[in-house]
């Protein structure tokens, strides 16, 4: 027995009629109904009554019906699900955000998955840190990074999307907010709030290699975790930071924004991913996210 049994006797039994069963199943008559006796010789009961004028399903051949008609559905859905597959239309996926990319890209990029992938069930992480996403991603905690590229990590694969300005949020009452624009050695002696050294924040490196090629000593105030956090203590005046320039989209009272000079202030955004994932769906994801930029 094979499914083209089972269709064969799902059409006469619909029907009623081996001609016109044939018919719809587009093959000749006398092979229909060989198959039909085939099956029921196989199953040792009889599906159908035969006459004349009619053919009549018998009680037996009702139960096989109904339970032949479920099976076909189900290979159908499962062919059509395969096909989704293989295109990348279906599956999950978690996504996990450096800080700025979670205030300035999430509410678009998120938006822009759903669209173009409404059957991909994705959830999203923010303010991660990129030593976190790099181990989530090891780890399959998260399948897809927007992050600031951690050196020489040669365990993923990394698309550079393009590379950010950098800014510094200063309190609006601070002396250096009445400049329009900053240099490096302008933070000399200013209270600083970094992202924090303990946890491998890649801004850290950043913002204390800036300091260093200025010659200016970094006098670190805070150290945070989260990039909200940062941005909410300049806005309570306990010092300025040095942050990527999608953060400006944090808008809070009190905080003012002002370019940094300098041909090297500028930090990486990237879409990471480990090597080993093929998967259609996150190859898919990848591209649009590229694409976007």
């Amino acid at each position: 027995m094979d499914l083209r049994h089972l269709r064969y006797f799902v059409a006469v039994a619909e029907e009623r009629h081996f001609g016109r069963a044939a018919e719809r199943l587009h093959m000749a008559q006398p092979p229909l109904s060989q198959q039909i006796r085939q099956l029921e010789a196989e199953l040792g009961v009889e599906l159908l009554h035969r006459t004349t004028r009619r053919v009549d399903v018998t009680e037996a051949g009702r139960a096989y019906l109904e339970r032949a008609r479920a099976i076909l559905a189900d290979v159908d859905e499962a062919a059509h699900h395969a096909r989704l597959v293989a295109a990348g239309s279906v599956g999950h996926l978690a996504i996990g955000c450096v800080g700025s990319a979670t205030y300035s890209l999430l509410p678009a990029l998120s938006r822009r998955l759903s669209e173009e992938l409404p059957g991909v069930d994705f959830s999203f992480r923010g303010e991660m840190l990129a030593p976190d996403q790099v181990e989530a991603l090891r780890t399959g905690a998260i399948d897809v990074a927007l992050l600031r590229p951690v050196a020489a990590d040669l365990s993923l694969t990394v698309h550079t999307l393009r590379r950010d300005r950098l800014v510094v949020a200063v309190p609006v009452d601070h002396r250096l907010a009445r400049r329009k624009r900053l240099r490096v050695a302008d933070l000399a002696g200013a209270d600083l709030i970094v992202h924090s050294a303990d946890r491998r924040s890649v801004m850290y490196d950043v913002v204390l290699g800036l300091l260093r090629d200025a010659g200016v000593e970094p006098h670190i105030r805070h150290e945070v975790g989260e990039t909200s956090t940062l941005v909410t203590l300049v806005a309570g005046g306990l010092g300025v930071a040095v942050v990527p320039e999608p953060v400006t989209a944090l808008a809070l009272d009190g905080v003012a924004y002002l370019p940094l000079a300098g041909a090297d202030a500028r930090v990486e955004l990237a879409v990471a991913h480990r090597p080993d994932r093929s998967e259609p769906h996150l190859a898919r994801t990848v591209g649009i996210i590229r694409a976007a930029f």
